[in-house]
């Protein structure tokens, strides 16, 4: 699962900071026309200010979901649609962010004005340059440790580095020649633990095989082109911006090989489960948010995935060497081994599952 660019500061505060414009008077919701919350998070400081009318975005399925178990409708905005307001809170990772400072720039055309906010530790100053930078000039004001900055998007937003940061987010081959966009988890190569445990597959995987955690698709594209016997290929991720480049990816893949399978894309939290079963899972499960290792994650996929394998099915993770999964494994599984430490990492196959 690739994780966004989570906030270290708690999502309430910077959810207060975005909205320190609108309360203090230095901005006012328009009292006519729409408002955009692009990468919307839920919080009590949204439920003050927000309407359910607004529109929210959230690519990231966890999130999308709170927002929706809150009573927001989740929706992605028409590429044609413009606002009065557009609120955006960027990832850290500073390709990624830029491809959203355009979008609410273009969302925001004819004078609307666009609203971020970032943690200082996590980049805000370069944020705001960036911003500014494209609209021309913005104001800005602090709480929280978080920077919230705003600007109109009229005649002075730089038309041509718009269009460079838009770009930046359609789908393109990264170094390893794997189409991805920035932001993924290891958008911009191979994953060293990937090809790991790509490179310890056995060529005797068969049946139905799903991938939790899937990214751009680089280890479904691996089982493509190594397991000949997988007849069923089911990708969960929970960014809902990776699947497009894993479709790619594993439609390329079939070619290159020539070979057909079927496969399908999930926009799925897998922690929560999956409903169908497998002959055999394979997973480089996340095992942190921002900075902070959350093990926690990757025991869920471990939990999920004996729950979705047929009772003769086999899992096949690799980790961080020191993550301690062994107990979560050997509770759901009666045969565990570690096929090789290297790098780093280990990968690991478990077999039996315990009823």
């Amino acid at each position: 699962m690739t994780t966004p660019g989570f906030h270290a500061s708690a999502p309430e505060a910077v959810l207060d900071a975005l909205f320190l414009p609108l309360t203090d008077g230095s901005l006012h919701l328009p009292t006519e026309g729409s408002v955009l919350f692009l990468r919307a998070r839920d919080g009590f400081r949204l439920r003050e200010v927000a309407q359910r009318h607004w529109v929210y975005e959230q690519s990231f399925k966890p999130f999308a979901e709170t927002l929706v178990r809150s009573g927001y409708k989740v929706d992605e905005a028409d590429a044609e649609s413009r606002f009065n307001l557009v609120l955006l809170l960027p990832p850290r990772q500073r390709e990624e962010a830029r491809t959203w400072f355009a979008k609410a720039a273009r969302h925001a055309e004819g004078g609307g004005v666009v609203v971020a906010c970032v943690p200082n530790a996590e980049g805000a100053k370069s944020a705001q340059a960036d911003l500014a930078a494209l609209l021309g000039s913005v104001s800005h004001l602090s709480k929280h440790k978080c920077r919230v900055f705003w600007g109109v998007s009229d005649t002075a937003c730089d038309q041509t580095l718009l269009e460079a940061w838009l770009n930046l987010n359609r789908p393109h081959a990264n170094a390893a020649g794997y189409v991805s966009r920035p932001g993924l988890f290891a958008w911009d190569r191979v994953d060293i633990a990937s090809a790991l445990l790509a490179e310890h597959l056995p060529e005797d995987l068969h049946g139905r095989v799903a991938d939790f955690g899937a990214g751009y698709g680089y280890l479904a594209a691996q089982i493509v082109a190594r397991c000949p016997s997988v007849t069923v290929l089911d990708l969960y991720e929970a960014e809902a911006r990776a699947l497009e480049p894993a479709r790619l990816n594993i439609e390329h893949a079939m070619h290159e090989h020539a070979r057909e399978l079927a496969f399908e894309l999930h926009w799925h939290d897998v922690t929560q489960g999956v409903e169908r079963h497998y002959d055999a899972v394979v997973c480089n499960p996340p095992f942190h948010q921002g900075r902070a290792d959350l093990p926690d994650l990757g025991r869920a996929f471990i939990t999920q995935a004996a729950h979705a394998l047929l009772p003769h099915g086999s899992l096949w993770l690799v980790a961080n060497r020191h993550l301690p999964y062994e107990a979560t494994l050997a509770t759901h599984f009666e045969h565990v081994r570690t096929v090789v430490v290297q790098d780093g990492f280990k990968v690991i196959e478990a077999r039996g599952i315990r009823a």
